[in-house]
């Protein structure tokens, strides 16, 4: 263990660093880009779980989180070193080409990294990959993997599309990692307990409070700034009904793929047509007078609902990123003054429309915003009957089935996922907690339903997060140790290949093909024709 800390904290020659190596199991190491929440969530995970993984570097441009962040998983009381801490992923850039250049010379150098955790803003995703590219390094890279399908499909090729992967890859669909979808999908798939599948409905509800923060006031307000809500907030659930109607490689099974896709949506609530009478004309929470009677009022959520009941985390720290540093030095009241001071700000006609997109405006009215991004949306997914197409080989669950996700911001629930799987045997209810299994062998005996209650898991998602990480953490480190292939690493350990997290991030956008033109997409002419293009270039 001694020599494992000695590895990653001195400076050491190449060959000094292979000798080393060679006598330990090596952990991989990591830079995490982007302090926010799901860099923090990823960061947390290999503390709390204790991964195989060691966060060795930071780059974020806000000074207070990166050192929350780095107190917190790096240098803990201590100096942060010259290869901990970075106020952009290009500064980072330029210190590791330095440092390999250096390394080569046979110089002493601190080690390097084996990947990134890239959890920036959506629309930066595919810039720093490529500029990451040449470094040959493994990814996570946070859902969505890019907002336009131009840019997923650059960044599938840049990172070798179809051809055996080099490296590790993984995005944020979380919810495949979760103990309770994963044991949902056991039920379904290997324990066969409603028989064969045949229908599923699957619902998101957002949170109203969620959806208001974050799509209304927030980064993903915007389709020209982020891209739509059901790429930006649901592409992992549209993936999770694809894990288990379609991807089944584990099972030796070639991918069922839907024959027919659809869309229908709507912003019901948050335009101005919308806004209340009393409100007037008032734009911002803190100058209305309709706002003691307001659900969506700014100063309730986030000054008396959260920061005068103690709570300094998301979201009061998204709103203030040194809320805790502030707070800290000059008191509660002063960072009190400081988040109204914030929250209070605005803007009108006169405003620069650059200077308005540049930045949040938590303290807006949610009917004077300028978001564009959908509240409610269902995609409806049909699969034609393929059950004897498969090279004279029959496969259960290839015969016709539909799935129906419904996206709802209205809800008391916040991204607690439920639904309802219909099977020839029985039926499957879930929700975060447990999962329902009625057998219609069981007739007139609702009570003869067995319960499953998954062991509940600590961080987001249900434990996704953390699983995710896992996964992650053990597929690089078994390929940095000479165990497995990447290939092998990635099918054993992330469960998922790079085409499949570039298809369901493509069944997103042929959905939003379908809303957007009114109409009804053949997903397998939509697929061949973008296969075709990505073959051309």
């Amino acid at each position: 263990m001694a020599e494992a800390r000695q590895i990653n904290a001195e400076k050491l020659t190449a060959s000094e660093r292979t000798r080393s190596c060679a006598a330990v199991r090596r952990k991989p190491r990591f830079l995490v880009i982007g302090a926010g929440q799901r860099g923090t969530a990823y960061a947390s995970a290999v503390a709390r779980e204790a991964l195989p993984a060691i966060i060795t570097a930071i780059a974020d441009p806000i000074r207070s989180k990166r050192l929350s962040f780095g107190k917190k998983y790096l240098w803990k009381d201590g100096a942060p070193r010259e290869d901990q801490e970075f106020d952009s992923w290009q500064h980072f850039l330029e210190y590791e080409k330095s440092r390999r250049e250096a390394e080569a010379k046979g110089e002493e150098v601190y080690a390097g990294v084996d990947g990134i955790i890239l959890c920036t803003q959506d629309q930066t995703h595919k810039g720093i990959l490529q500029a990451f590219g040449p470094l040959n390094l493994h990814v996570l890279c946070e859902k969505p993997i890019a907002t336009t399908l131009q840019d997923c499909q650059d960044i599938y090729l840049s990172l070798g599309g179809a051809r055996s992967p080099e490296r590790v890859f993984s995005t944020g669909h979380v919810l495949r990692y979760s103990p309770h979808n994963m044991l949902l999908r056991k039920l379904l798939l290997e324990d066969r307990a409603i028989g064969e599948l045949i229908s599923i409905e699957h619902t998101e509800p957002v949170g109203w409070f969620h959806f208001s923060h974050s799509y209304v006031r927030g980064n993903w307000r915007k389709e020209s700034l982020a891209a739509p809500s059901l790429l930006c907030k649901s592409c992992h659930d549209i993936d999770f009904i694809l894990w288990l109607l379609c991807y089944k490689m584990d099972f030796g099974e070639p991918a069922h793929m839907p024959s027919l896709v659809s869309s229908v949506g709507n912003l019901s609530l948050f335009t101005k047509r919308r806004k209340p009478a009393a409100a007037g004309n008032a734009t911002n929470c803190f100058s209305c007078s309709h706002e003691p009677s307001c659900n969506w009022s700014a100063k309730k959520m986030y000054v008396e609902k959260l920061y005068d009941k103690g709570h300094r985390d998301f979201p009061v720290r998204v709103v203030v990123p040194d809320i805790e540093e502030i707070t800290a030095k000059a008191g509660n009241e002063y960072g009190r003054e400081v988040l109204t001071q914030i929250l209070s700000s605005d803007y009108d006609a006169s405003t620069p429309r650059a200077t308005i997109e540049s930045k949040q405006w938590y303290g807006r009215c949610v009917w004077e915003s300028d978001n564009d991004v959908l509240d409610d949306q269902i995609v409806t997914l049909t699969w034609d009957d393929d059950s004897r197409s498969v090279s004279s080989q029959e496969f259960p669950d290839r015969g016709p089935k539909s799935a129906v996700f419904h996206m709802v911001a209205f809800t008391e629930a916040q991204c607690e996922r439920r639904g309802k799987i219909s099977g020839t045997h029985g039926e499957i209810q879930y929700d975060s907690k447990e999962i329902r299994v009625y057998k219609f062998d069981k007739f007139l005996q609702p009570e003869a339903a067995e319960i499953f209650t998954p062991p509940k898991a600590a961080g987001g998602h249900g434990g996704g997060d953390g699983g995710l990480m896992n996964g992650f953490s053990k597929a690089v480190e078994a390929v940095i140790n000479g165990e497995l292939s990447v290939e092998q690493a990635q099918a054993k350990y992330v469960g998922c290949t790079l085409k499949e997290a570039f298809m369901s991030h493509a069944m997103v956008f042929a959905a939003e093909e379908a809303r957007l033109g009114r109409k009804i997409v053949d997903w397998q002419i939509w697929w061949a024709k973008l296969e075709e293009r990505l073959l051309s270039r």
